[in-house]
């Protein structure tokens, strides 16, 4: 094509943010070619202009501008140049109305290297090709990384970035995989074994869990306890003929399958006896756990005001007047377990548990005070060995001094050191000195511990709701286990 030379041009130059710079599309690149094809064809540059936005459509704001001055200033500008078509456009149908706009402006759109007049209509199907290639390829492009993805996810390889609970790794092979991340991955099994117990709802637990340090949204967390990821399994969805299914994951799980399914049926309502709905408050403890004894409802709990103070209640709903006080049914629940009293036989087991527990927990307290122990008897070998070499006229006695203070220093430092460890132990002997008996009373238990134990407490004692009549639990089943430890002395 012979082009005027005293033809004007304005350079148009396009990048969009996935493409990247070594491929030939950075806009330095771009700009050097153009600025050589006009010294070459003697055009003068009038604008260079600079886009960085996707060429889909025109809806771009340099190339507003750009069609804004040459609508003001027309025949100001002959030509506008770029490298290739697909930096003007990857729409044929955009780019053929585009190019007749501009030939009404008198202004010929034209890319160096691919340069067709568009005045012979055979060109315009190389134009169409040019214009569908780039497109085509990112489409195959696309469709490759696809199917590599789904490959990997059939041979069960996470495939993003690592959701919570667990971090991103790469092998010794550049591999990349998942691990378990501390403390979340801790918390998140914390949080399934929660949930699975039914006492707490979804809710309070995420609470909970963000106090212990996890870093999660509510609606991730709701994403996250739905999630097979954790149990080992990765979901692969339905394309054409193959059905969606989970493959067994090569990430190491946090919780097993067996808790994973019993928290969605927790979660789906199937699994779930009770389960209290609102954050529950100290002064109604035993909300959820308890039916009306007239009409069998779930009973609820609130506070009246009074004219000097306010009053707790544990209450029915939907027009039944049953009512009764919350202090009133705390001490009757506190004396029926107050009945419970523990056997010899588990007294004496549970001793042996409490010693067993107690080196557990301090094994390596206990290796530490032997070093330090051996440490000290050293040193004190050390001192009398040099005291006798003193006394045999073997050393100075500035030498004697000098290296009986070093080790009188590290024998203080030994000594703090031991002093500090055993006085932050207690004894075992002291421990067990202790009224076992007291420790296993249930209400006593129940007393000293926290609202999340006292009603984990409740769950496990009563499998079923609690029904109360006046100050007495009727038709009430405890748990079995109960029987093995305890004796229940009715009144």
């Amino acid at each position: 094509m012979i082009i005027d030379r005293t033809e004007t041009a304005d350079l148009y130059i396009r990048v969009s943010t996935d493409e990247q710079a070594d491929k030939g599309y950075s806009q330095r690149s771009q700009e050097e070619m153009l600025r050589k094809y006009c010294d070459n064809h003697c055009i003068e540059v009038r604008n260079v202009i600079f886009e960085d936005h996707s060429a889909k459509s025109f809806n771009r704001p340099e190339w507003k501008k750009l069609l804004s001055t040459l609508k003001k200033h027309v025949h100001k500008s002959d030509l506008v140049l770029f490298t290739k078509w697909d930096r003007f456009s990857r729409n044929a149908g955009d780019a053929y109305q585009m190019i007749n706009t501009l030939r009404d402006l008198g202004v010929e759109p034209q890319a160096i290297e691919q340069p067709l007049d568009l005045s012979i209509p055979e060109n315009k199907m190389m134009l169409a090709f040019y214009l569908a290639a780039p497109e085509v390829e990112n489409d195959r492009r696309a469709l490759n990384v696809f199917f590599g993805m789904r490959r990997a996810k059939k041979e069960g390889r996470y495939m993003g970035l690592a959701p919570v609970g667990y971090k991103n790794k790469i092998d010794g092979l550049g591999n990349k995989y998942i691990e378990p991340k501390e403390p979340d991955s801790t918390i998140l099994l914390w949080v399934f074994e929660e949930l699975s117990k039914g006492v707490f709802n979804t809710e309070q637990v995420w609470k909970k869990a963000k106090e212990k340090g996890l870093k999660c949204s509510k609606n991730a967390f709701w994403q996250l306890i739905r999630n097979p990821l954790y149990c080992g399994k990765i979901f692969l969805p339905k394309y054409k003929d193959e059905e969606s299914r989970f493959v067994p994951g090569q990430h190491q799980p946090i919780i097993s399958e067996e808790l994973f399914e019993n928290v969605q049926e927790i979660l789906d309502g199937r699994g779930r006896k009770y389960r209290s709905k609102i954050q529950t408050q100290e002064d109604f403890l035993l909300r959820g756990f308890l039916i009306c004894p007239i009409c069998r409802n779930l009973l609820t709990a609130s506070k009246s005001k009074g004219r000097t103070k306010h009053y707790s209640y544990y209450h029915c709903r939907k027009g039944c007047t049953y009512r009764i006080s919350v202090e009133k049914l705390n001490l009757a629940f506190e004396k029926e377990l107050g009945k419970f009293v523990p056997k010899e036989e588990v007294l004496s087991i549970y001793r042996d548990i409490i010693a067993e527990t107690y080196y557990e927990l301090t094994h390596s307290l206990q290796i530490t005070k032997r070093q330090l122990s051996f440490q000290l008897k050293d040193y004190d070998g050390r001192l009398s060995h040099i005291r006798n070499l003193l006394a045999t006229q073997k050393i100075d006695p500035l030498d004697y001094l000098e290296i009986k203070a070093q080790y009188n220093a590290a024998l203080n430092e030994l000594k703090e050191r031991l002093e500090t460890l055993c006085n932050g132990t207690p004894s075992i002997e002291n421990l067990l000195k202790k009224d076992i008996k007291m420790l296993m009373t249930l209400d006593s238990v129940f007393e000293k511990g926290e609202i999340e134990d006292k009603r984990s407490l409740v769950q496990i004692l009563y499998p079923e709701k609690l029904l109360f009549y006046g100050t007495l639990i009727q038709n009430t089943k405890s748990n079995d286990a109960l029987k093995a430890l305890y004796y229940y002395k009715a009144d």
